[in-house]
């Protein structure tokens, strides 16, 4: 795209989408949001800048294949799972820690890193899916 505004506007929405996205995927603990729609807004960031600067520039700007990311999203998601099984109740049941030196320590618990390897899920399989769409075109 060849959009003077897109580009003078792209660094500063990118950065502050990821930004809100990371706040509605912490937000999610206690009210509504979390690591799905958290996801969404996160791949949005890397839509918008795919658009204005191409797959290539992407690529560079994402350390890690998103295959990949939405791999280790799935492994922790899923590792959050056995975490409860250790302390003896079902899989997936909620565990919280309230560490000595920090009690009011909210974001210590496996719900919340299930959020994260949902929310690492979403951004890679959604971005993989945006560049494969931009490649083919």
């Amino acid at each position: 795209m060849n959009s003077l505004i897109l580009k003078t506007a792209t660094p500063f929405l990118v950065g502050l989408t990821v930004l809100f996205s990371i706040y509605v995927l912490l937000r999610g603990h206690n009210v509504p949001g979390g690591g799905f729609i958290g996801g969404l807004i996160g791949a949005s960031a890397f839509a918008t800048y795919t658009i204005n600067e191409g797959v290539a520039a992407t690529r560079r700007a994402m350390v890690f294949h998103p295959v990949s990311i939405a791999g280790v999203g799935l492994f922790i998601a899923g590792l959050s799972g056995v975490a409860s099984l250790l302390f003896g109740d079902a899989f997936m049941t909620g565990q919280w820690w309230f560490p000595s030196f920090a009690p009011d320590l909210k974001y210590l618990s496996t719900v919340v890193l299930f959020d994260i390897g949902v929310y690492l899920v979403v951004v890679g399989a959604i971005v993989a899916i945006i560049i494969g769409l931009e490649e083919s075109t």
